[in-house]
């Protein structure tokens, strides 16, 4: 039987591969970096469901993408036998979770994802009602400040606005690295190599059947979602380096159990010098 993890890399890889090229050759994707066009809906909503950012599996599941990861690993981890639930396995979990928060959450202030923008040329920006954009500093992006002419007179200084409008300034103009690609990548990696265990051993309960089954169906609808997103979001580099960036994320994965058994293993050696 074939590695998962090539089977799931090789799916994932040719998603994005796929989506990404043809929305270069149809021009279907909208660029989120540009301030002018990102804040609108997409020019395809009307005819095309899944360019709706509003559309269901973007708001159900790919917002809370790693949620929706997290208990198909959990379902998996405990449903399996006792030779199954191993603390590696939880080890590589931790690390996902770790890399999934400094990227997309926070690293000391900011997400990494942030950063990058800001270190390319991003600026914070509102969107007034006409379209106009403005810039704003940079902290009301970090910290999804919402702003209106009553809160913040200085900056919102136009008399035409209502003065109930409000407004959440967005990080455009710099990379803007995909982070839905980047963790859809990321998660699709990660469940299939968490299913590795019980292919190998296959003392499967009814509970733990239904645990891949769910396992299985989680990574069809990643994938569908990866290329959902290749075809309709993000400037074709944006799509690339996010998935990069989920490759390695999920290349941490299996370094980090490899170094945690190395040391662990390292005082026995000693002692029998």
């Amino acid at each position: 039987m074939p590695d998962a993890r090539w089977v799931a890399f090789t799916c994932v890889t040719l998603t994005v591969a796929c989506g990404t090229a043809y929305s270069i050759l149809y021009g279907t994707y909208l660029d989120t970096s540009n301030p002018l066009v990102a804040h609108l809906a997409h020019p395809l909503h009307k005819t095309h469901y899944w360019a709706r950012k509003s559309n269901f599996l973007n708001v159900y599941f790919i917002k809370k993408a790693w949620g929706w990861t997290s208990a198909a690993f959990w379902l998996l981890w405990m449903t399996g036998s006792s030779s199954k639930r191993t603390f590696s396995r939880v080890l590589q979990w931790l690390t996902a979770t770790f890399c999934w928060f400094i990227f997309t959450a926070s690293f000391f202030g900011p997400p990494l994802l942030d950063r990058v923008i800001a270190a390319s040329g991003g600026e914070c920006i509102v969107v007034l009602p006409s379209g106009e954009p403005i810039s704003v500093p940079a902290e009301y992006c970090y910290t999804r400040t919402t702003i209106s002419p009553a809160s913040h007179p200085e900056i919102i200084t136009s008399s035409l606005l209502p003065s109930e409008w409000t407004g959440v300034p967005r990080l455009r103009k710099g990379h803007d690295v995909s982070g839905h690609i980047f963790l859809l990548t990321m998660s699709v990696l990660f469940i299939a190599d968490q299913l590795r265990p019980s292919l190998r051993l296959r003392d499967w309960s009814a509970f733990h059947k239904w645990a891949m089954v769910n396992a299985t169906a989680m990574i069809g609808v990643w994938c569908f979602s990866a290329y959902t997103t290749s075809l309709y979001f993000h400037s074709p580099f944006e799509k690339v380096t996010g998935y990069l960036l989920g490759v390695a994320g999920f290349a941490m994965t299996q370094l980090i159990p490899v170094v945690f058994r190395t040391k662990a293993q390292q005082p026995r050696a000693n002692c029998t010098q």
